[in-house]
């Protein structure tokens, strides 16, 4: 016997495609507008 997972996310239990492909993109999107904190530039830097 196989049970079908439980989907968590959404307001009926379910996440389309479209809005995981959203909100995966809405991340990405902040991420990439943070800053770099000096301390990594210095290490990124000390590898070279």
């Amino acid at each position: 016997m196989t049970k079908t997972p439980k989907n968590k996310g959404g307001t009926n239990g379910e996440l389309t495609g479209k809005a995981v492909g959203d909100a995966l993109r809405e991340a990405y999107d902040e991420a990439i507008g943070e800053a770099i904190p000096d301390e990594l530039l210095d290490l990124l830097k000390k590898l070279d």
